[in-house]
């Protein structure tokens, strides 16, 4: 299984995570096509340059030929700011302190509706376009909290720029040709010191980030400076990664995304790896378990339909007997660590439970992968588990050998029993 893992120890900018893609092997003319279906005469310049000794991949967005215009927090910007090349969204209106208070316009502002709208016209493949307007609503969402205001009416201007909406939309474009099936991240080290924003003075991380950084796992350590933008938040939250330490897999490339700035004796480099999972394919699953005996199998039904939606890898539902000789049910989900703090949160919500045990297990997968067959009823997937090339299981699709059954009006068992006669024939051809 092909696995990638960001090594955040110098935070995450949006335009880091898009130069880490390259170094990492994504091709630069998917990177440009992707820019170029925008129709925003946007361009990306791609550069090598040296980050306290590591070679890394510079990326600088193009409007008309020059660099993007670059915004920052505050009313007035006359300092240099101490973080990445990407600034905060906000959606108050700014005064620059080289322009006439109040007098200028940013052209560059657009609504999320507009957002949206800009990338669903677009020639983009379609998961491309859903993981950039995902990502472009978490930062609303953001916003919307913050301000208190609905979040159709958030107005971004830097995330509404052209070199945000580029970041964001080139990066969704990589995330999806580099082929990966499961992204793991460590903790994300914030920086520290103080920032300006529309808000006013505030601790690193400003409010939208540290909102946007809610449950995942953070630090601050090293530099004075501010390592993780908005942008760079929310596209490790829309890739909802697994948190924690590397995982075993065999590393077969390695991509560095610079930031701007170049701090002595600190690399402010992205660190993206890009492998197979280790060879006993093994990974860490946590495990959220609640009893219950007071609580009506309708709703216990229905929990188990959210928790599912909301991302379980698996729900189950045991039988036991509880104190005084209550009869009960022990509720187990099963998830990875980024959607624990969403599905605790359903559990503590939607039922009787006063608490919920969390602990973590390792767990040993085998690869996964669907194979299509054709049989008298149409094409069924089969999936298939193997490990070093080896096939250990093969199982028709339950839900394509449903629907296949119900259109021929079959039964579901002749289907899968014709789906199998199909592989082995498909498999003894090779």
């Amino acid at each position: 299984m092909r696995i990638a893992y960001l090594n955040c120890f110098a935070g995450i900018s949006g335009d880091m995570f898009l130069a880490a893609l390259i170094d990492a092997g994504v091709p630069a003319e998917v990177l440009h096509d992707a820019v170029k279906a925008l129709d925003l005469n946007a361009s990306l310049s791609l550069s090598k340059v040296d980050r306290s000794g590591i070679s890394s991949i510079k990326v600088e967005v193009l409007e008309n030929g020059k660099p993007a215009e670059k915004h920052q927090h505050s009313h007035n910007h006359d300092h240099e700011h101490p973080g990445h090349d990407e600034e905060h969204t906000h959606a108050h209106s700014h005064t620059h302190s080289h322009e006439e208070p109040h007098a200028h316009k940013h052209s560059h502002g657009r609504s999320l509706s507009t957002i949206r709208k800009l990338i669903e016209s677009s020639k983009l493949a379609d998961p491309v376009k859903r993981t950039a307007i995902h990502t472009f609503e978490l930062l609303g969402a953001s916003e919307a909290k913050i301000h208190n205001v609905d979040i159709e009416k958030i107005h971004f201007h830097e995330v509404g720029a052209v070199d945000a909406i580029v970041d964001i939309v080139a990066s969704s474009a990589g995330v999806h040709a580099l082929g990966v099936e499961a992204w793991y991240c460590s903790p994300l080290n914030v920086g520290g010191g103080m920032v300006d924003c529309a808000h006013g003075r505030f601790p690193v991380p400003a409010p939208a980030t540290a909102d946007l950084l809610r449950g995942i796992p953070t630090y601050s350590a090293h530099v004075e400076q501010e390592l993780v933008t908005p942008t760079g938040a929310a596209l490790v939250r829309a890739l909802a990664p697994s948190f924690g330490t590397q995982p075993a897999m065999r590393v077969q490339k390695i991509g560095y995304g610079a930031g701007t700035r170049n701090p002595k004796d600190f690399p402010n480099v992205l660190r993206l790896l890009i492998g197979d999972a280790g060879e006993a394919n093994q990974s860490s699953v946590a495990i959220l378990e609640t009893a219950l005996d007071d609580l009506s199998p309708q709703i216990l039904a229905h929990v188990t339909e959210r928790a599912l939606a909301l991302g379980a890898l698996d729900v189950m539902s045991t039988a036991v007997q509880m104190k005084k000789g209550r009869l009960g049910t022990l509720l187990t989900l099963l998830a990875d660590d980024a959607k624990v703090s969403v599905l605790e949160d359903l559990l503590l919500r939607e039922t009787s439970t006063l608490g919920v045990r969390i602990h973590h297990e390792r767990r040993s997968c085998l690869d996964r992968a669907y194979i299509p067959v054709n049989t008298p009823y149409g094409e069924i997937r089969i999936k298939v588990g193997s490990r070093s090339g080896e096939i250990f299981n093969a199982a028709p699709e339950f839900e394509d050998c449903r629907a296949a059954a119900a259109a021929h009006n079959v039964p579901v068992k002749q289907v899968q029993q014709l789906a199998i006669a199909a592989y082995q024939t498909s498999r003894e051809n090779r």
